[in-house]
């Protein structure tokens, strides 16, 4: 099979795209003939050798797939060969098969295309993760969303609206936030042109934002919790402005607000039950009609770094996903 392999932490044009030896299901495993693989921000950092985990070398990049069982290991039940799903590997995905263990695939909903699978699970999961057991988002609070045409982003925007909040999307140009306005966005800022801070007070009348969902970092991290209401939480999801901000915690007790860590990847291996639970909420809501992944772009597996390279220089709305047909 077909593998785009990353040899050594350095830049991302050093990938190459390699053949390599079909893969077996082990105890408790899966195989996935890949059809189609989300790429995500942490994709580039794993590559570069600079996110919390170093996978060891040579290895495949890709967080999430969607394709067909192709081999179950011993001892997995409730899924069967050929059967569509998602799976959530970690890495390895950019590939034409991945082995991961079982808790981590879902059955596929029927109407959903590959490239929407491969784009589903990550941002949708992460957000939902966010703004439910983490936020403890109610119907009627306001949000803030932070880079909000990006891939998290957007699915933040749409959720948002779906569990019933006023929704503030903030982009860095208006066609950026013209998506976040087809996604359900009630109030819009341009943190280009725009002081966040000010039009966040002018927005809600002085009283703040009771939840601010923050995948960029970076200077605007302080504006936002500057700008939160009484009891209002801030949910760090990643630094895609490349700079980890320091944010004076005195902020926080004037307010009695609170800064919480969103990391659904580690929540989903502590608690796997919880975790598919509520994956399948997400999936039930989009065979609802209720959400409606945004997929910009899609890329061959010979161009896969071009694909992550994409993704990283945050020029793209929605998600970029990779395609092996």
């Amino acid at each position: 099979m077909k593998a785009v392999l990353c040899k050594e932490f350095g830049p991302v044009d050093q990938l190459v795209v390699e053949d390599v030896p079909s893969l077996k299901a082990g105890l408790g495993q899966v195989v996935i003939s890949v059809k189609a693989c989300g790429i995500n921000f942490p994709d580039g950092l794993i590559v570069q050798g600079k996110y919390q985990t170093k996978p060891p070398l040579p290895f495949s990049p890709g967080l999430e797939v969607a394709g067909i069982i192709k081999e179950l290991g011993e001892g997995v039940s409730g899924l069967k060969v050929g059967q569509r799903v998602l799976g959530f590997p970690g890495v390895g995905g950019l590939a034409e098969e991945v082995a991961l263990d079982a808790y981590l695939v879902f059955p596929m909903p029927d109407a959903m295309s590959f490239a929407e699978g491969a784009g589903f699970l990550i941002t949708y999961a992460t957000s939902h993760h966010a703004l439910k057991p983490r936020g403890k988002l109610k119907p009627g609070e306001t949000l803030l969303v932070l880079g909000a045409a990006g891939g998290v982003g957007l699915t933040a925007v749409e959720l948002g609206k779906v569990m019933g909040a006023k929704v503030i999307a903030a982009a860095s140009s208006d066609e950026k936030l013209a998506l976040t306005k087809e996604y359900g966005a009630d109030e819009v800022i341009n943190y280009s042109t725009e002081n966040l801070k000010d039009r966040l007070k002018q927005i809600t009348g002085g009283k703040g934002v009771d939840i601010v969902y923050d995948p960029v970092g970076g200077p605007l991290a302080e504006q936002a919790v500057r700008s939160l209401a009484w009891l209002g939480r801030f949910l760090v999801i990643g630094f895609a402005a490349g700079d980890i901000p320091k944010i004076p915690i005195n902020l926080l007790l004037l307010k009695s607000s609170s800064i919480v860590g969103v990391y659904w990847g580690a929540a989903l291996k502590a608690d796997p039950k919880t975790g598919r639970e509520d994956v399948a909420e997400l999936l039930a809501w989009y065979a609802e009609g209720k959400l409606k992944p945004c997929i910009s772009a899609t890329f061959p597996l010979d161009k896969a770094a071009d694909a992550i390279l994409e993704v990283t220089s945050r020029r793209t709305k929605g998600k970029v996903v990779v395609v092996m047909e």
